[in-house]
């Protein structure tokens, strides 16, 4: 099994379910890892899953506002799977930086796996 991986990627997003969230926006860090088996050995892009093309999935997605985490997360495993057929698994986890938690210092996140 081979997998690619996009690490602490920070974007900046609308997702929440209060109006100052939808409003304000916020930072959100997100992982992903995709799990495929080669059928050979990986001498060109042709022959991966290109993560640029994971990234741009993932970019376009996070710029649709969407309530829950969960859904977005889910969502995006999904599409991953979808659009690259070698892809045989997606772990996706992304945290709010900045939660709208009064007296709280953290994060808060949600984490999804996804076999085909």
């Amino acid at each position: 099994m081979l997998s690619i991986h996009l690490h602490n990627i920070i974007l900046f997003a609308y997702h929440g379910l209060y109006k100052h969230e939808q409003i304000n926006g916020s930072n959100f860090e997100v992982n992903i890892t995709v799990n495929y088996q080669p059928k050979q050995f990986v001498s060109n892009i042709e022959q991966t899953i290109n993560y640029v093309e994971v990234f741009n999935l993932l970019n376009n997605r996070m710029k649709i506002a969407t309530p829950l985490l969960e859904t977005l997360v889910m969502d995006i495993a999904a599409q991953i799977l979808a659009q690259f057929q070698q892809a045989e698994a997606v772990f996706i986890s992304i945290k709010k930086l900045q939660p709208p938690i009064a007296n709280f210092n953290g994060s808060v996140g949600v984490s999804y796996s996804l076999k085909k």
